[in-house]
């Protein structure tokens, strides 16, 4: 016989969430219907990843880079002997920025150039009047003078250089007895020492044999402990004065030869020294010479010229006004570069020479365009594909708050080493970057104009 199981009745709470639980599924269910039934999947379109920014330590410069202001290559010796700004000024194009010790004397030679224009012009204007008597007798008494003059100077040359020949030759004398008496005294201390060292050796010799002969008759009972021990001593007497001895000759040979070359290194000196005072002279005397010369000619083509008033005349003195122009001019050229000058506005971003100091090798001073600053960003070679003109950038830095913008507007052609570091620990040095110029904003620009070569982080934008 068969038992029915009566169903359990649900409790209307559970009834309810079987409910909710069912019209949840059918929702569900519908859901999944409407986009392509269950068991199928939707697909998700890829979301491409953001494009990254370029990080890159960097450094700030004026636009432009510094200039180092500098004076010319013939003036390289120049000193500073007036510095007209200070570190921070805003200088214009043009203005002077320093004089140099060489403007003193360029000024006194303009002055003098001038003068020779005003002579040369007063010459002219003399040829183009006409000559009279008394200028004919002055200008050969001008002739007679710098004839004079020449001959004094070129007997007072002649008797300089037989004085210097004089005093080489009397020198020269005394170096090379010098040095004879010096290689005597070394042969003859020499010879004395080995001498010594002779007699030593014999001695020594003689000592050594005292020495076998009283060990012997030490060991047979023959003579006492302390006889034995003062043959003993003779003998490491002797030795002791052989070495000393040997040191003293190496010391006389070493002494003796020191001061023979340094004798000689004098002899060479004074003959050297002589001979360049010499050939100096003579090429005195030949500019004395040539220079007389030249002003006996031009003082008789003046007494012809004034004889005379000709067209040539005329012409060879207009000449003269021409050449002493030109020669102020030149004067005139060289005083310019006597005033360091800046060849464009800007700010003083550093000073390398002070008054009193011979001009560095890094010039004046160094003069930035702070007004308009860059970012100038090491970007590492495999980044720099990513990076293009017009980018915009941020920099920051430690030393100042907030952050500046700009733009990349340049991007540098070559490849090479990183030169700015972070400094923390385990850092690649020898990194291969290139360049990249950030060009801030004007306003972010007036806020670091005062800090060029601050390092700094940069980061492009993509």
């Amino acid at each position: 016989m068969l038992e029915v199981l009566s169903k359990p009745k649900l409790r209307p709470t559970t009834a309810l969430a079987l409910a909710a639980t069912a019209i949840t599924g059918a929702t569900v269910f519908y859901g999944i219907s409407q986009f392509g039934g269950i068991g199928q999947t939707q697909d998700v379109p890829e979301v491409a990843p953001l494009p990254r920014k370029i990080s890159a330590l960097g450094r700030l410069e004026p636009d432009g880079e510094a200039i180092h202001l500098a004076a010319s290559s013939m003036l390289r010796d120049d000193r500073v002997v007036e510095l007209l700004v200070a570190e921070g000024d805003v200088v214009e194009a043009g203005q002077i920025v320093a004089v140099l010790d060489s403007a003193s004397r360029l000024q006194a030679q303009l002055e003098e150039a001038e003068e020779e224009v005003r002579v040369a012009q007063a010459q002219l204007a003399q040829v183009e009047a006409g000559a009279k008597t008394g200028e004919i007798n002055a200008q050969a008494a001008q002739i007679d003078r710098l004839a004079a003059q020449w001959q004094g100077d070129e007997a007072a040359q002649v008797a300089n250089i037989g004085r210097i020949q004089a005093q080489w030759e009397g020198e020269r004398i005394a170096q090379a007895a010098q040095i004879d008496r010096i290689a005597a005294q070394w042969e003859g201390e020499r010879i004395a020492q080995e001498a010594t060292i002779g007699r030593i050796r014999a001695e020594l010799k003689n000592a050594d044999a005292e020495y076998d002969r009283y060990a012997q008759l030490y060991r047979d009972g023959a003579v006492s402990r302390s006889l034995f021990d003062s043959k003993q001593l003779d003998l490491e007497t002797r030795r002791q004065e052989l070495a000393e001895a040997e040191a003293n000759l190496d010391r006389i040979d070493r002494t003796a030869s020191e001061e023979l070359a340094e004798a000689e290194a004098n002899l060479d000196r004074i003959n050297r020294t002589t001979s360049e005072q010499l050939a100096e002279a003579e090429a005195n005397l030949d500019r004395i010479n040539r220079t007389g010369v030249e002003e006996v000619n031009e003082a008789e083509a003046t007494l012809d010229r004034i004889a005379e008033v000709r067209p040539v005349d005329v012409q060879v003195a207009q000449a003269g006004v021409d050449r002493a122009i030109a020669a102020a001019e030149r004067v005139r050229a060289d005083l310019e570069l006597a005033y360091v000058t800046a060849p464009s506005s800007g700010q003083i971003l550093k000073i390398h020479t002070y008054p009193g100091e011979q001009l560095s090798e890094n010039g004046v001073v160094e003069l930035g365009k702070t007004a308009q600053m860059l970012a100038i960003a090491e970007v590492y070679q495999t980044d720099i594909d990513e990076v293009r003109v017009g980018q915009p950038a941020t920099v920051t830095s430690q030393a100042f708050s907030g952050e500046l913008r700009g733009e990349v507007s340049q991007i540098g052609l070559q490849v090479e080493q990183q030169d700015v570091f972070s400094d923390t620990p385990g850092e690649n040095l020898d990194r291969r970057v290139v360049e990249v110029k950030i060009r801030l904003n004007p306003e972010d620009s007036d806020r670091v104009s005062g800090l060029t070569n601050l390092q700094v982080q940069v980061a492009i934008e993509p």
